[in-house]
């Protein structure tokens, strides 16, 4: 999601000493590699869809059997307030990174990601678009993952940090991006052995055929970001207002669709003829067309940000 400037450190603190205990306690099973195999990198996944041992950012989600065994971390999440996706505990192994990279997936078009660092050193370091923090243990904090970002660890220990992603309420993003009052003015939440937190998680938000407004809204952001690369050649200007043309042609053409079948997943063969021809057409057009803000391939983020999300796996959004 993108937010008005790459960091954001929220005003609550958080008990270390507990957090750390309860990923401690974790065993070994729990910890599983990263699905792009990113060396030093592992997580134990908390919240999955249907609670399992999934990456999958659809579906209903729910606490995983390893979530019910930290119930502070159950506290933690449930004080924000609001409705969460998938969340992990995410370990980078001493000198591991995580490398330069932006988050272009539809996922994350209204997802925000938190970090509430559990364990870390000083050495390690959170890039985002130029700027650079350390995010110390028991503290909150959200980024813009749009911009290009990576993470250091340069300490000869683990760092492990929970990591949940929200669309967030308009209180938590009032708290999150508000003034910020001094430090010792900032929420605690100690550990309560009695507390029974609700945990509030996302449901099944796919639909079997994406609805004719969201694919404009999406199609409009995209072309807000468009440009150039560096690397322009004699026809690029040509291309880009092609491209431009073609897009919008296609949420026209979108918004006639769904106004003849719905967006039930009726006449689905449809849908997925019209998506398939504008990405075969966008193919020759958009070769040096970039994301203004992270200099992502426009075909690219036109795949992973909408066309993989037109028209639901299995037709019915489940």
């Amino acid at each position: 999601m993108r937010l008005a400037k790459p960091f954001f450190q929220l005003p609550v603190l958080f008990d270390v000493e507990r957090l750390q205990s309860e990923v401690a306690a974790l065993p070994a099973e729990a910890w599983v590699s990263h699905p792009d195999s990113l060396a030093g990198n592992s997580a134990a996944r908390l919240i999955s869809a249907g609670g399992a041992e999934t990456d999958s950012v659809h579906g209903q989600m729910l606490g995983t059997r390893w979530l019910t065994t930290m119930p502070y971390v159950q506290q933690v999440l449930a004080g924000f307030g609001v409705v969460w996706s998938r969340s992990r505990l995410m370990r980078l192994a001493p000198g591991a990174r995580v490398p330069e990279h932006a988050d272009i997936n539809y996922h994350w078009h209204t997802r925000v990601r938190l970090h509430v660092p559990i364990l870390t050193r000083p050495q390690v370091r959170f890039h985002c678009d130029g700027a650079t923090v350390h995010m110390a243990a028991g503290e909150a904090w959200i980024f813009d993952n749009w911009r290009r970002h990576h993470v250091e660890n340069g300490s000869d220990a683990d760092r492990v940090h929970l990591v949940a992603d929200t669309t967030g309420t308009a209180a938590f993003w009032r708290f999150a991006c508000g003034p910020t009052p001094p430090r010792a003015q900032w929420r605690t939440m100690p550990w309560d052995p009695d507390a029974m937190p609700r945990l509030l998680t996302e449901s099944v938000q796919q639909s079997p055929i994406m609805p004719a407004a969201e694919v404009q809204w999406l199609i409009d952001d995209l072309r807000a970001e468009l440009t150039m690369s560096s690397e322009k050649g004699p026809d690029s200007g040509a291309r880009s207002a092609r491209f431009g043309l073609l897009l919008e042609s296609f949420v026209q053409d979108w918004r006639q669709l769904c106004a003849l079948h719905g967006v039930s997943g009726r006449a689905r063969p449809e849908f997925e003829r019209l998506a398939f021809a504008v990405h075969q057409a966008a193919r020759p057009l958009a070769a040096g067309l970039v994301m203004r803000t992270n200099s992502a391939g426009a075909l690219l983020v036109l795949e992973k940000r909408v066309l993989q999300h037109l028209v639901a796996a299995d037709g019915t959004g489940t």
